[in-house]
């Protein structure tokens, strides 16, 4: 087989022995009688946590809608589902997910897996969307977890990092469907976020903040409004001074028809929440990922100690997204216990350059104890990124119990987590 690649292209996997599963029981046996493996959703990781030099499963045949129970208001899926897909259908059905991270291209289980999130302040990250979930564990049997069954060792497994088994279904709930209109001002003094850093991000139901760092600005805010009892928003000309977009726009200036749709036109809501279209290449496409969590009340802290080396991050960046994300109690969440805001950047793809700015980065943000995203590219230590989470302990005798001999560990398990 020819060498298989993450989404970005920066990370190729280490072994050519891959399995495309179409059953679940076809999973069941890979997994009984294999000694070590790992598995692969959508490949939007750009690290190696799903990586592994001895056999991968892909679950990308694995993506059925299974289920929707209108009484429970649950949908139930296989693993492998994208929310490109999952929205369609909960769409057409009249509902919705609360919310949806920044693109809709990406797996269910392997966005939950590693805590990916959206934007807003009352929304937390989608993995609180489980309510039920199976796993394959390291013997080749499947295990059932439900929130209301075994509610405090479910916060353990939501958020598993791949470390526990092979997620075959899960069961997410749903609200009825919404609108969204989406506005975008240009231009915001970052000093405007001295006085506002709440106002500004309190001020629709999700926000996004994009700067290049090459000044004292914000290149774009983005407003994503709910729409309540069909009465739309009326477009203010200007957002605490800065001046409403007179066309779509793209983040990373790019031409914006791969973006969802702005000027205020109301949409729904899988139309909306994400920045980027369905089957439209999200982001820039070949692109390098960062991100760091600290505690929402030192934002603008943080903020300020990134603006003092913005002229060593601006040379190697395409853009910079600052969010906010509601805490949560998932265990291995960067938002466990914690209301956040993210720093998010995105890279040219050049490791060499990007990996002598991430440490500077790190040591700016020290002071307010950053999570990294599990999914994207940190330098810290790993004793650094174990000190934040206050349940590991309890975690790894999750990985130690069902997961006895590490079959499902890998290099990275093994730094950051053990």
């Amino acid at each position: 087989m020819v060498e298989q690649r993450n989404w970005a292209g920066n990370y190729t996997y280490s072994t050519s022995n891959w399995h495309f599963p179409e059953k679940i029981d076809q999973v069941q046996q890979l997994v009984a009688n294999s000694k070590h493996l790992k598995v692969v959703g959508s490949r939007h990781s750009f690290n190696g946590i799903a990586d592994s030099s001895h056999m991968m499963i892909s679950l990308q045949h694995l993506s059925k809608i299974l289920q929707l129970d209108h009484e429970r208001k649950l949908v139930t899926v296989e693993a492998g589902v994208k929310y490109s897909d999952l929205c369609l259908y909960l769409a057409h059905e009249g509902y919705a997910l609360k919310n949806l991270a920044s693109l809709p291209h990406i797996s269910v289980a392997g966005a939950c897996a590693t805590a990916t999130h959206g934007s807003g302040n009352d929304n937390s990250c989608l993995a609180t969307a489980v309510y039920e979930m199976d796993v394959i564990t390291a013997d080749g049997d499947l295990v059932s977890f439900s929130r209301e069954r075994n509610h405090e060792e479910f916060n353990g497994v939501v958020v598993n990092l791949g470390g526990l088994g092979v997620v075959t279904r899960l069961s997410l709930e749903i609200v009825p469907a919404f609108e969204i209109q989406q506005f975008v001002y240009e231009n915001l003094p970052l000093i405007k976020y001295k006085e506002h850093f709440n106002d500004i991000y309190s001020s629709a139901y999700s926000v996004s903040s994009f700067t290049d760092w090459r000044n004292e600005t914000m290149n774009q805010v983005w407003l994503k409004h709910y729409v309540t009892d069909d009465q739309p928003i009326k477009m203010e000309p200007t957002f605490f001074g800065a001046p409403l977009a007179t066309k779509n726009l793209h983040p990373v200036g790019l031409g914006a028809e791969n973006c969802t749709e702005q000027q205020g036109v109301s949409g729904p809501w899988y139309d909306r929440l994400p920045h980027f279209r369905m089957g439209f290449t999200p982001s820039a496409g070949e692109e390098l990922q960062s991100e760091y969590m600290v505690p929402r009340e030192r934002g603008y802290e943080a903020l300020c100690a990134l603006n003092e080396i913005r002229n060593q991050i601006a040379p190697a960046l395409l853009i910079s997204e600052i969010r906010t994300i509601a805490k949560d109690d998932l265990w291995m969440s960067p938002f466990y216990k914690q209301d956040s805001v993210g720093f998010h950047f995105t890279w040219q793809r050049d490791w060499a350059l990007v990996r002598t700015i991430l440490p500077i980065i790190e040591k700016q943000l020290a002071p307010f104890n950053p999570r990294p995203h599990w999914g994207k590219l940190f330098t810290m230590p790993p004793k650094d990124v174990q000190s934040r989470y206050e349940k590991l302990n309890d975690f790894q005798q999750l990985l130690h119990h069902y997961d006895p001999k590490g079959k499902f560990r890998n290099s990275f398990i093994e730094s950051y987590l053990l």
